[in-house]
């Protein structure tokens, strides 16, 4: 057998058969843009489908194959293109979770729910706040859907038309958290907002308060509905005028106390006051006793959420508990089920509040 000549010896083999030899040729050196997965089997000396084995099943291929694939993405930075292993799979694994706020801690928890009941099924989220506006709400979802998401989950059951349109068209599941909707083919997981609020009427009504009012901000669905419900129960207690200061402001502590003051001026006989949520229900509570107003003896308090606060102020504020992580969860295994075909035993999931009596009312 004759010897190789000169030229023959410098010239690199790049089979990735046994026994063959391999010599990693330089990676193509690049000015603009990312990697690619051509840039990584250059790297490695090996073909592009070899990488796209070693990285999406290591078992494909052997140790020494994956430590060189592994040792030019870790050198190159290559990131795999996950919209076209999407159009692959027909799959993204990605779901859009829209939230009002990422500073409100009811939807932290809410969140924390989804991700334990997804990451298990190997499903990660992408969260848009909407910060509660419709506008926003539209604008994000149609980013969701341009990135191929496998299934939604949204907060309120209030969705704009067009978007429910495009939702159904690609056949993309939807779960509505925090309220029941009266669809009954919508999926939805949460609890009705207006019986919570008619409860809190019955039961400062029970209570023996006669001239029970309302302070409220941001005005959004769920809090429009507790008012409503709050409102009738009053209604059906014979009471027909309101002590309310309502406005579109976000909600803040600091709103809570602004708002309690200007009804206290408005209404001096008030004595109890319903705080659509948590955060209102402090900054009354820190107002009153600024203000030298006893309470519960001069105006009792009653908040909404039961934020862990509510058990460590003092007084201790008696307001409705909501099961927030419940909610993202459960609603998370709903959606999971429509996204993998499994039979659905409810489509409406009724999680129920608690009135937590306490010190302030």
């Amino acid at each position: 057998m004759r010897g190789l000549s000169p030229r023959e010896r410098k010239r690199p083999v790049n089979s990735d058969g046994p026994g063959s030899v391999k010599r990693p040729a330089r990676p193509r050196k690049r000015t603009l843009g990312r990697a690619t997965i051509a840039d990584v089997a250059s790297a490695a000396g090996v073909s592009p489908m070899t990488v796209s084995r070693a990285l999406k099943d290591s078992s494909l291929v052997t140790k020494e194959l994956r430590d060189r694939v592994a040792a030019a993405v870790a050198e190159l930075g290559y990131v795999p293109n996950l919209a076209a292993q999407t159009l692959a799979s027909a799959r993204s694994n990605l779901v859009g979770v829209i939230i009002p706020s990422l500073s409100n801690s009811v939807f932290i928890e809410t969140l924390t729910g989804i991700r334990d009941c997804l990451s298990v099924a190997g499903y990660q989220i992408i969260i848009g706040e909407t910060v509660y506006s419709a506008d926003h709400e539209r604008q994000l979802l149609s980013t969701h859907l341009s990135r191929a998401i496998d299934g939604v989950l949204v907060t309120g059951v209030e969705l704009d038309p067009d978007v429910k349109r495009s939702l159904e068209q690609r056949s993309i599941p939807l779960v509505h958290m925090f309220d029941i909707s009266e669809d009954p083919e919508a999926l939805s997981v949460g609890f009705s907002q207006w019986q919570a609020g008619y409860e809190v009427g019955k039961y400062l009504m029970a209570r023996g308060y006669k001239r029970p009012g309302l302070i409220a901000g941001q005005l959004d669905p769920r809090s429009l509905k507790r008012i409503d419900g709050y409102r009738k129960a009053l209604s059906e207690g014979g009471i027909a005028q309101f002590a309310e200061i309502l406005t579109p402001e976000a909600t803040s502590i600091a709103l809570g106390g602004q708002l309690l003051w200007r009804q206290r001026v408005a209404w001096p006989d008030c004595d109890a006051v319903f705080c659509v949520n948590d955060d209102l229900a402090l900054g009354a509570l820190f107002e009153c006793q600024r203000r030298g107003v006893q309470v519960p003896k001069d105006l009792a308090i009653v908040g909404f959420n039961d934020l862990p606060y509510a058990k460590l102020s003092v007084p201790t504020i008696t307001s409705v508990t909501t099961p927030r992580y419940e909610i993202g969860f459960q609603a998370a295994h709903l959606l999971l089920r429509q996204m993998t075909g499994q039979p659905l035993e409810r489509r409406s999931i009724d999680l129920g509040f608690k009135l937590a009596p306490r010190e302030s009312a």
